[in-house]
């Protein structure tokens, strides 16, 4: 067999770790020919396929980026180079040329969608999560969120010793457009005293309530904001994003004095070198995607569930996100220590 790598969407902690876990076992398994895509589905419209195999691989573990390279807006399917025309025959026309029998797609939502549809087309693909928003469906935790979370919680940390000492109130906006998970849990982890995600809208007057109460309670007040979030009561055309915008109504409800100054992590988040916990993750799924491609088990995505990796079909997980529900268990923490805002009680 002739198996071929690739890192769709943006880049994350944990991306070399799995592209090392899959050449070795597959290497080890004696399974054939393993290439990388650079670029991502980029790629595959251009012809940028090289040879992998364990010499390549090695010492990999612990590097953040991508030993291959990545890009979100390369659609196969919708190609921006080409006036977002359908451009897949390209795609196919690489992987033939190549002799390429499977493709091992790595990475989050839009990734697994364009997957699935070459495997429709009969390209057998394997996919692998990765998303620092954890957003995929059927799998509980992807690689990368972890790394992103421990930049949150020590921000946190960080800006917390200068809101005690100025009695500021600090915003930090984290990634999330759509789901909180990062905001959620690097919040929670990072001891801040609102949280603000993108599942619940909250009104600013709520918020500001909340900050003046820990003010009075501890001198100082620390929000964390998922970049999705929607709050009622924001100027809809004031300047900036949810952060900064957040940052200003606050100023002007609590004052001179709590001095709101605002963060954004932005890229910091996806960039470093990946946890502990990542590494050992997106090691087991690098490993369970050679042994689905071992099985020829195609048309899967590896998932993990109840702490086990398990294969989920493509077509279950294109074109979903998987949001913060109601009832998950460290949103109830949060919320019955008067964390949230915006999460309906009861």
């Amino acid at each position: 067999m002739h198996v071929a790598i690739l890192t769709g969407g943006g880049d994350c902690p944990g991306l070399n770790a799995v592209i090392r876990s899959v050449t070795l076992a597959l290497s080890q398994a004696g399974a054939g020919k393993v290439s990388g895509v650079r670029q991502g589905f980029l790629g595959l419209l251009e012809d940028r396929v090289v040879p992998l195999d364990p010499a390549a691989v090695r010492g990999l573990i612990n590097v953040g980026g991508t030993l291959l390279g990545s890009h979100n807006k390369a659609d196969p399917f919708a190609y921006f180079g080409a006036g977002g025309a359908d451009c897949s025959a390209r795609a196919l026309a690489c992987l033939e040329r190549h002799q390429i029998d499977v493709l091992v797609a790595v990475g989050g939502d839009g990734t697994m969608t364009i997957a699935e549809k070459f495997a429709r087309l009969g390209v057998p693909v394997v996919g692998v999560p990765k998303t620092i928003d954890n957003d995929l469906m059927h799998n509980e935790r992807s690689f990368g969120f972890d790394s992103a979370v421990a930049v949150v919680a020590d921000a946190l940390g960080r800006l917390e010793t200068t809101a005690r000492s100025h009695g500021r109130v600090m915003v930090l906006e984290t990634m999330g457009r759509h789901a909180g998970w990062i905001a959620l849990e690097g919040g929670v982890a990072g001891g801040a005293d609102a949280i603000v995600l993108p599942e619940w809208p909250c009104h600013v007057d709520a918020l500001a309530a909340l900050c003046e109460q820990r003010r009075a309670e501890q001198g100082y007040a620390i929000v964390c904001v998922a970049e999705g979030a929607q709050v009622d009561g924001l100027d809809p055309d004031g300047p900036g994003n949810i952060g900064q915008r957040l940052m200003q109504a606050l100023g002007q409800r609590l004052g001179p004095e709590a001095d709101p100054r605002f963060t954004l992590l932005g890229h910091l988040q996806r960039g470093g070198s990946p946890t502990a916990f990542d590494r050992a993750l997106a090691t087991r799924f690098g490993v369970q995607a050679a042994e689905l491609v071992l099985q020829r088990r195609f048309n899967h995505m590896v998932a993990l569930q109840q702490a086990r990796c398990v294969a989920v079909p493509l077509g279950d997980v294109a074109g979903c996100s998987r949001l913060v529900p109601q009832d998950d268990e460290l949103l109830l923490a949060a919320r019955r220590q008067g964390l949230l805002v915006g999460v309906a009680q009861g």
